[in-house]
């Protein structure tokens, strides 16, 4: 009881936080007369009363000190719970999905991947679009750093919380966790309010500007309508899209900087300089191919490659059109950048540009040594040292990425997918990504088609991918249970 009883009272409140979510597509509901009233006040009854049982067996718990062991189990049960009583909505409304369905839809949008099952979404009810988004905005700031800043009893746990479901091991603005993640949510709500009055100003409607702002925000990507962005003709809607994608890809610390000194050092950064290059890189050269092959006017070509390419790469996964249809070229590119990622400690998923950079410092620095075998080489980044322990650490997720991706990729070709849908599926579910390539799960696509344990198998990779594989397979290791 010493293991689970902070869990269940971590995750009791937690729970009760998810069914006041709940409630504001019930109001949607009740506003529009909608058929899934009773589906989401059944919802948020549920998850109340099971939040309540779980406060209430762990109520004597301490929470003063944590074990790592209890971090991880925190951290793995939190979101796995949140994912699973965030099914209910979507197993109640009118039109229910399937289970394997619901949940892949779940976990989908609360780990901010934004692959979809749900086709036909320019029919579906705007309470259901609502909760979709409201998935996505949760997950990507992430449910426990929430509960850090609206939780007062998580004082000393709380950053080792924060840092088991994000990759940023930069010194923290703050000192103290609480205050730190508050001021991460004002820096992300202000954000998704400005995203919102962007798109309203640039032309979308409300209820499509404030869905999509929290998608952006959260680089989570769903959208309101199978058709993603091109559903909207005006390209200036796509570049008020691009810059708000790129900063849900930048360390939000560095936005609570800007806050506390009113410097602006965000462009200051190593690893936000780094993705802003390979950002501009990658669009001069697809937007030329487009101007060559596709015969776009030059500054289409600009702004379908550089949102289209943004999107990837932040890990958002909105569309603005087919872009496996743009040639060979594009489609290598698409792929390799799904891998890449934004920045340490931001709400995108991927590699994250900062293990990038590493692992190519490790490489000049090989080159260095076979050239001077006795050379003495400082290991810095960003200013800093390079400790061994985040070298260790960035190559442990490589190497379970790897093997996830193995795992993941060999069970989908077992279900009977081709090899470009068993592969680009698997890495836009570990990847954080949203939609693949290939006919079935490509940009124009989506995942209903799959078996269900093509389902289950990709729902399991995006929890793996957004808590960075470690977080969840520690658990599955008989050291970790033994007293």
């Amino acid at each position: 009881m010493k293991l689970l009883g902070p869990t269940l009272l971590i995750l009791g409140a937690i729970l009760n936080i998810l069914a006041l979510f709940m409630l504001v597509p019930l109001a949607l509901s009740i506003t529009y007369s909608s058929d899934n009233q009773l589906a989401f006040f059944s919802s948020a009854t549920i998850t109340s009363i099971a939040g309540i049982i779980f406060l209430l067996i762990g109520k004597k718990s301490r929470l003063d000190f944590m074990q790592p062991r209890q971090v991880f189990l925190i951290t793995t049960c939190a979101w796995t719970g949140v994912s699973l009583f965030s099914t209910l909505p979507f197993l109640l409304m009118s039109n229910p999905l399937g289970i394997a369905d619901a949940v892949f839809e779940s976990v989908s949008g609360v780990t901010a991947t934004g692959g979809s099952v749900m086709a036909g979404l320019d029919s579906r009810p705007k309470d259901i679009l609502l909760w979709r988004s409201i998935l996505n905005w949760i997950g990507g700031v992430g449910i426990i750093g929430m509960a850090i800043a609206v939780l007062p009893f998580l004082r000393v746990g709380g950053m080792r919380l924060f840092k088991t479901e994000s990759s940023d091991w930069s010194d923290k603005a703050m000192p103290r966790a609480r205050s730190l993640m508050a001021m991460i949510i004002y820096c992300y709500l202000g954000l998704s309010l400005i995203c919102c009055l962007a798109f309203w100003l640039a032309g979308m409607d409300f209820f499509n500007a404030l869905n999509h702002a929290m998608a952006t925000v959260s680089t989570g990507g769903f959208s309101t309508s199978d058709h993603s962005f091109a559903q909207f003709d005006s390209l200036l809607i796509h570049w008020v899209a691009i810059p708000f994608m790129l900063a849900g890809a930048f360390p939000f610390v560095l936005f609570v900087r800007f806050m506390i000194t009113r410097k602006l050092i965000v462009f200051s950064d190593t690893q936000v300089r780094a993705l802003l290059w390979i950002v501009a890189i990658t669009t001069l050269i697809l937007t030329a191919q487009l101007i060559v092959t596709e015969h776009m006017s030059p500054f289409q070509a600009l702004t379908m490659a550089c949102f289209n390419l943004v999107s990837v790469i932040t890990t958002t996964g909105f569309a603005s059109g087919d872009y496996q249809h743009w040639g060979p070229l594009a489609v290598v590119i698409f792929f390799f950048i799904t891998f890449v990622g934004g920045c340490s400690g931001s709400t995108s998923g991927g590699i994250k540009v900062f293990r990038l950079q590493i692992f190519a410092s490790l490489v000049k620095e090989q080159i260095i040594v076979a050239i001077h075998p006795h050379a003495i080489i400082s290991r810095r980044y960003n200013g800093r040292l390079i400790s061994s322990e985040i070298i260790a650490s960035s190559i442990s997720y490589m190497f379970l990425m790897m093997v996830c991706f193995v795992v993941i990729a060999s069970i989908l070709s077992l279900t009977g997918l081709d090899l470009m849908t068993s592969i680009t599926g698997t890495a836009s579910s570990l990847m954080n990504v949203g939609p693949g390539l290939g006919p079935i799960i490509g940009p124009a696509g989506n995942f209903s088609s799959l078996s269900d344990t093509a389902k289950w198998a990709l729902s399991a990779g995006m929890l793996l991918g957004r808590l960075e594989f470690l977080t969840i397979l520690v658990l599955f290791t008989p050291a970790f249970w033994r007293a």
